[in-house]
């Protein structure tokens, strides 16, 4: 492969005067950045022992072994040859190119330049295909030569001859192609909605094609003007010819930057939940500069958001479309292009356009195998790079303008080459990349659809000296060479060796890159590398900033920042236009010129956000957040505040209705764990890991109470204010539950311990205060995956004594999850929980009687945390609302609770847990912790589109007829019926004589077994709670017992009992592993004997008799129903029956298959699935 053509490069120190002005005008064209001064390009070799000095400190020796002494010089060549392909990359790179360069005064023209005529443009949609797709053909034949095409053959036949050596370099083309800028005219035709917030809809994608098929040419009526001469590098001026109806639907083809922040009024989402501000972002990424100088507006990730946010005018825009967290984010050089990747298993890859935030392409399954782990956008847009995170990493490339969703061109990379977390393309040819792990360095050459690499060899015996772990790869912007940071403070330089054999086809790059030198240039590790205006630029983990030429020889440096460890560094797409040149700082070179920069941006691994203007050095903070994960949420009962606080013991308030901080503290050496306000929000209480307490002024943060307060022995998990905050209480990692009083001490009201008890064996879930139903007194009850429901005698509670009104094991096999008091929609009054069974159950507040069990929210995962949300001045009372979060997911929940799943919403709020949720004193906004991505994310309460929900979801058994297996009309239901009218007979007598009475309603006893017929085996434990639930469901109004059910109740009843995804094999697989012991062949194994006493005394005991029955019904001996049938049992021969039938040692597939009969395939519980009618699927 030819080496760029017009950049020859020359030994170090040696300044190529030869050159002269065509040099000049050469690098003008081909220019990726703006003009910048450097002093000589660098050396690509290097004799053996000798190195050359810079201020950093001396070169490193060389690598061992025999070099040439100089890199072999590339002929210049004006105007070589092209191939069709070369051309139209050639117009993309011209047209960013000119997009990027700032207006000047066009050079002197080169000898080579004064005898060239730039080719007159064809008009119409067919020559504008005709020339995007051969460039310079019409212009080549008006001048009677041959055109670029014949000139591409003749030279592919000189190739094949072995004549010329092919060139994998295109050459800058003077022809007008379409700048990543500037969206393609297809864009016009693609209408983009955006819902009530202003948002992008996601299924509106638009597909940017450059290049579109003749369908799509003959319809469109797009025409560019150019009249911008060859040589000067201004942006062209491109007029899009659209109709009005065109220009208002498309969104990208008129974006302006910054235009997404320009809607003042931004109305009420039509969703339940909408995520509306992002406190915190996620540090391990990097934070970039999308808009500087009038406007600051940077781009970072929380979570699965991409958030552009406007410093200035405090306003965010929150790019939505993942579904998993975002693990890589890159941005295109023109600061247009926006491109997002995750790690699901999805691993969904979004670009969108950071002008209109319109996401304009959407790739799925793009690493199927575990998501992506780096990506890179090439510098003319054209193309995007990535590297997953499979367990063998593949490296794709995307032509993601020509609407493609399968990559161009893959490799896999072998696993001795580490984990590559980084990949850049280079800035002169997007054929070229480089990646690297901690480990190896690997270059790529793309070649059509073919994708070549590779890895080179760098390691401490490379020149006996230690290397250091790798951060990240760049290429030289004016060289064939690259570089590569460690994080020992070196940089690894690598350029292109000829072979022996001196054949110039088998020097192309990559496949003879070599590392050249290694350059101790710091004592601190690097860890980002970056280009800007002609200067390398490396950031450290001490929070220095230093800028290097193109011969790494130092030029400026920035070592007082204070920032903290840097994690990603971003300029301003302006060019300096300095007001005053003195301001500016002086380069450390020998001319001591003042060093005219562009201002940047710096984020760090403390989370730190801090924007740089280099004239006067003004350094300001655009983000300040948390570096550690935030697990403690609080709101304040009557004012806009809510309290946030981290594990790095940052505490932080802020007005949430002008998404404003306010005040913050911070707690050297401790955790922030829980946060509550108390009734008045005149105290913010704080618990920490070390079990401390500390009670703050809730506005200025100082301490309320003089000293800490220390009486746990483990990490504080929860606290609450009685209701006037007479009391509050804590709980911990100890499963202590403490409770707090204020007393008398020195004339002064104090708050001391009370009392304290272990109270459970398990992790403590829920702490509640209330107030006794005939009294103004506070009650206290706590909940605990043990099972049990303790409530506190307070008024019998001495110091140090606790006392205990009630305990009381609330379930059988579920763990409770969360508690909450049941607004007082009726008389009763109630305490509602929720379990890992996806069950939700109602217990009247003073008998604790389980008065209604229903289907809870089946959105992948259990819930987590529920409240109830306050009623909002001039709303019903009668209506009210649930919030609540799951594994990763908030939802709302319509009061009162009965099963119907359309009465509930969700929507993703953090894909790696959430931790909290708080809700605000108007019940108008939510808000989430994460556990693992460091932010806190406030949602919008939109109550009217919940109910728009429920009414859409039908009427009365409408809703519970879809959760039947074929719904209304299916097998299912009409087995349903079968067997409820055969109930009535079974009542009435098998055979019986008398007239039939056919009837509506089953008596209560019938339930069990109608149950059991259609699948569903309660428990004693869960039967008792079905009858108490009909039985005393209209004894308030009526003070009545009901004593039988219609069909549609117990359809209701069947739904909300039966376990939400049916059985499981690996329920029993457990089971049989927890009581049993594995035979030869590893499956669960319980011997006979054993079962059957356990079946006897364990759990809900069979007697002998009952035992008996079941086993021989079971085995065929007795006839079909049993006794609950025939009404007789004749037990004789069972227990030789028995022992003869079953085997010695049960397995737990022959115990499920064999001796129940069931068929038992494993279910699949998907995002948002309700349960099957069927247990047995």
């Amino acid at each position: 492969m030819e080496e760029d053509a017009s950049k020859p490069e020359t030994p170090l120190g040696v300044a190529s005067a030869e050159a002269g002005a065509e040099r000049q005008s050469e690098e003008r064209e081909l220019a990726d950045d703006t003009p910048e001064k450097t002093d000589s390009p660098i050396q690509d070799t290097q004799e053996p022992g000798k190195g050359t000095p810079d201020s950093a400190g001396s070169m490193e020796a060389t690598q061992k072994g025999d070099l040439p002494e100089q890199a072999p010089q590339a002929s210049v060549s004006p105007d070589p040859p092209q191939t069709s392909k070369e051309k139209h990359e050639a117009k993309a790179r011209l047209a960013v190119r000119e997009a990027q360069t700032p207006k000047e005064k066009p050079p002197s023209p080169s000898p080579k330049e004064k005898g060239r005529k730039t080719p007159e443009r064809a008009t119409g949609p067919t020559a504008s295909r005709e020339e995007a797709h051969n460039p310079g053909i019409k212009g080549e034949k008006e001048q009677g030569g041959q055109t670029g095409l014949e000139k591409g053959q003749e030279r592919k036949q000189k190739q094949e001859a072995g004549l010329v050596a092919p060139s994998h370099q295109s050459p800058r083309s003077p022809e007008r192609a379409r700048s990543p800028k500037e969206p393609p005219s297809s864009l016009a035709d693609s209408p983009t909605s955006r819902d009530a917030q202003g948002n992008p809809q996601m299924n509106q994608e638009v597909s940017l094609v450059p290049r579109p098929p003749d369908a799509l040419i003959s319809s469109q009526e797009t025409s560019f003007q150019t009249t911008q001469e060859e040589s000067k590098p201004s942006k062209r001026q491109i007029s899009f010819s659209l109709s009005p109806a065109e220009e208002e639907k498309s969104i990208v083809s008129t974006a302006v930057p910054g235009m997404m922040f320009e809607d003042e009024s931004r109305p009420l989402a039509d969703h339940p939940l909408s995520l509306s501000w992002v406190f915190g972002y996620d540090n391990k990424l990097p934070v970039f500069n999308l808009l500087d100088e009038d406007r600051r507006v940077i781009l970072y990730v929380a979570g699965h958001t991409a958030v552009i946010h406007d410093i200035f005018r405090n306003k965010q825009y929150l790019l939505q479309g993942h579904s998993s967290c975002v693990s890589c984010i890159c941005l295109s050089e023109d600061k247009r292009w926006i491109v997002t990747a995750d790690r699901s298993p999805e691993s969904l890859i979004i670009i969108w356009d950071g002008y209109s935030a319109v996401p304009v392409h959407t790739i799925f399954d793009s690493h199927p195998g575990g998501g992506v782990s780096a990506i890179a956008i090439s510098h003319d847009s054209l193309f995007v790079a990535t590297v997953g995170a499979e367990e063998v990493q593949k490296t794709r490339i995307w032509d993601w303008t020509s609407g493609e969703t399968t990559p161009s061109c893959s490799v896999d990379l072998l696993p001795e080459y580490g984990f590559q977390h980084y990949i850049a393309f280079s800035s002169k040819d997007h054929n070229e990349l480089v990646s690297n792990s901690e480990t190896q360095v690997i270059f790529y050459m793309r070649d059509c659809d073919v994708l070549h690499y590779f890895a080179p060899v760098l390691t401490e015996k490379t020149f006996d000296r230690s290397v250091g772990l790798f951060s990240q790869s760049l290429f030289h912007f004016s060289t064939a060479q690259a570089i590569t940071g460690t994080m020992e403070g070196k940089m690894a330089l690598w350029g292109p060796i000829p072979p022996p054999s001196r054949d110039p086809a088998l020097s192309v790059k990559p496949y003879n890159m070599k590392v050249i030198k290694l350059v101790h240039l710091q004592r601190e590790g690097i860890s980002v590398l970056a280009i800007t205006d002609g200067n390398f630029v490396t950031c450290d983990i001490k929070g220095r900033v230093k800028f290097y030429d193109g011969n790494l020889q130092l030029v400026h440096w920035y070592s007082h920042l204070k920032v903290g460890p840097i994690r990603s560094i971003s300029f301003s797409g302006h060019p300096p236009c300095p007001v005053d040149v003195t301001k500016f700082p002086m380069s450390c070179t020998l001319s001591g010129a003042p060093f005219i920069l562009r201002n940047f941006i710096l984020s760090t691994s403390n989370s730190l956000v801090v924007h740089i203007k280099p004239e006067g050095l003004k350094i300001s903070k655009c983000l300040e957040e948390p570096k550690d994960v935030v697990h403690a949420i609080a709101c304040h009962p009557n004012k806009p505040l809510m309290a946030k606080g981290s594990f790095c013991g940052l505490l932080k308030v802020w007005h949430y209705k002008l998404d404003k901080y306010l005040v913050s503290r911070i707690f050297k050496g401790d955790s922030i764990q829980a946060l509550c306000y108390n009734h008045d929000g005149s105290l913010l209480a704080v618990g920490f890991a070390s079990g401390t307490i500390r009670l703050l002024d809730s506005i200025s943060l100082e301490n309320d109470h003089p000293e800490p307060m220390k009486f746990s022995k483990g990490s504080i998990t929860i606290i609450a204010f009685s209701h006037k905050s007479q009391y509050f209480a804590t709980a911990d990692e100890k499963l202590s539950v403490n409770v707090y009083k204020q007393f008398m001490k020195d004339g002064q009201k104090v708050w001391d311990l009370l009392a304290a008890l272990h109270s459970h064996c398990r992790p403590i879930r829920s702490l509640l205060f209330g107030v006794q139903l005939d009294s103004d007194e506070p009650r206290l009850l706590s909940l605990g995956e043990d099972k049990l429901l303790v409530e506190y005698d307070l008024e019998k509670t001495t110091r140090y004594n606790l006392a205990v009104h009630q305990r009381l094991r609330i379930e059988q096999g579920a763990i409770p999850k969360c508690l909450t008091w049941h607004p007082p929609l009726t008389t009763e009054h109630f305490l509602l929980t929720a379990s890992d069974e996806y069950k939700m159950k109602m217990y009247n507040v003073t008998t604790k009687m389980c008065r209604k069990t229903v289907l809870g929210p089946t959105y992948g995962s259990p819930l987590e945390k529920i409240l109830v949300l306050p009623l909002e001045e001039g709303r019903d009372p009668q209506k009210r609302y649930l919030a609540y979060i799951t594994t990763d997911k908030v939802g709302l929940q319509v009061l009162p609770v009965d099963g119907n799943p359309h009465k509930s919403c969700t929507v993703i709020c953090h894909p790696t847990g959430a931790s909290n949720l708080a809700c605000s004193y108007d019940g108008c906004h939510l808000f989430t912790a994460g556990s693992h991505d460091f932010t806190v994310m406030k949602w919008d309460v939109n109550l009217s589109a919940l109910e728009a929900v429920v009414f859409l979801g039908g009427k009365d058994l409408i809703p519970f007829y879809n959760l039947l297996e074929g719904g209304r009309e299916g097998l299912f239901f009409k087995e349903l019926e079968d067997y409820f009218y055969y109930a009535q007979l079974i009542h009435q007598g098998i055979n019986t004589m008398e007239p039939r009475k056919v009837s509506t309603h089953i008596p209560l006893e019938q339930i069990p077994s109608v149950m059991r017929a259609m699948g569903f085996f309660p428990t004693e434990d869960q039967i008792e709670n079905m009858l108490n639930e009909v039985k005393f469901s209209e004894y308030l109004e009526t003070g009545k017992q009901v004593t039988s059910i219609n069909l549609g109740d117990f359809i209701k009843l069947y739904i909300n009992h039966r376990p939400a995804f049916g059985l499981s094999r690996n329920e029993i697989q457990r089971a049989f592993h927890i009581l049993g012991y594995e035979d030869e062949n590893g499956e669960a194994t319980i011997n006979r004997d054993e079962l059957l006493l356990l079946l006897q005394n364990t759990g809900e005991h069979f007697t002998e008799t009952e035992l008996t029955e079941c086993l021989t019904t079971l085995l065929g001996v007795n006839p079909e129903g049993g006794r609950s049938e025939v009404g007789t049992y004749d037990p004789t021969g069972a227990d030789l029956f028995i022992e003869e039938d079953i085997p010695e040692e049960i397995t737990a597939t022959h115990f499920t298959m064999h001796l129940l009969g069931l068929p038992m395939p494993e279910p699949t519980l998907g995002e948002s699935e309700t349960p099957n009618s069927s247990n047995l699927s």
